[in-house]
């Protein structure tokens, strides 16, 4: 099962300081989204490895460790990766290896949108942890509700932020009662059925608190005046010297990128060719 604590881990991590924590959450969120839509149109392989290095950099100065960073990186491969492992099968090309199974080849057209498509996952992914572990949850909601996210959104994202770290105390003393009673679903020592039905029992549980709490929670809400015609308080923060100098800096390094891309392509040889689908 999935350690319950690296979710209050990652908080923790988010609300230290430094440079990058100190950051206005709107320039760190509008700052991640640039640097990902630039990634994923991107076609020539120095790209997202530019983009990469400079990532790497920002993680050395948010003081982020990168064996943890790292490690919930390649943890989230697999939810894109699994699509990319199938790219240099399918994509027409010259067949550069073959399998026992004729049918069965790589080709080589295959095989770069492979690897293109790889770096722009990594680029992406680091860029979100990068955003997760220097800005606390309540802040990215806060930031989005600051750049226009629909009311509505905002409010559900808001209440499921505020409320998701009491799940999971709930789910932490579950698990904890459970291991008093030497329960263990790893254990072959009662029926597999039994402890499948024991964590249906937990799961329709935590359903249960969940709906409770919901409850709870609007009933709470309404008697302090709560209506579809409340407003959020949205607190403002002046933007300071070192947020326009990181926008600045994503600003030039793009411009920097594009130069090479127009005038130096040739010259970066493989890492320089033009990728595209076919």
């Amino acid at each position: 099962m999935v350690n319950i604590n690296d979710a209050l881990d990652l908080d923790v991590v988010s609300a230290q300081n430094s440079v990058i924590h100190n950051l206005d959450g709107r320039v760190k969120l509008i700052s991640v989204l640039f640097i990902i839509i630039y990634s994923v149109f991107s076609n020539q392989l120095f790209v997202p490895i530019i983009l990469e290095i400079f990532l790497l950099i920002v993680m050395g100065l948010a003081k982020l460790s990168f064996k943890a960073s790292f490690t919930r990186i390649l943890l989230l491969i697999p939810f894109g990766g699994a699509i990319i492992l199938f790219q240099p099968f399918i994509h027409p090309g010259n067949i550069i290896w073959v399998s026992s199974i004729s049918w069965i080849h790589i080709t080589d057209a295959g095989l770069n949108w492979g690897i293109i498509l790889m770096s722009r996952l990594i680029v992406c992914l680091t860029a979100i942890v990068i955003l997760s572990s220097t800005s606390p949850m309540q802040e990215v909601v806060e930031s989005f509700r600051k750049l226009g996210m629909p009311r509505d959104l905002a409010m559900i994202l808001s209440i499921m932020v505020r409320f998701l770290f009491m799940f999971i105390d709930e789910l932490a003393q579950i698990r904890k009662s459970q291991k008093s009673r030497n329960f263990d679903i790893h254990s072959k020592l009662t029926p597999y059925k039994w402890r499948i039905k024991q964590v249906g029992y937990t799961v329709a549980m935590m359903f249960l608190k969940s709906y409770e709490k919901g409850e709870t929670t609007y009933s709470s809400m309404v008697s302090r005046g709560f209506s579809n015609d409340s407003q959020f308080y949205v607190s403002r923060k002046k933007m300071t010297k070192s947020n326009y100098v990181f926008i600045i800096s994503i600003v030039l390094l793009i411009l920097f990128i594009e130069i090479l891309v127009i005038f130096y392509a040739p010259q970066l040889g493989y890492f320089g060719l033009h990728f595209t689908a076919t």
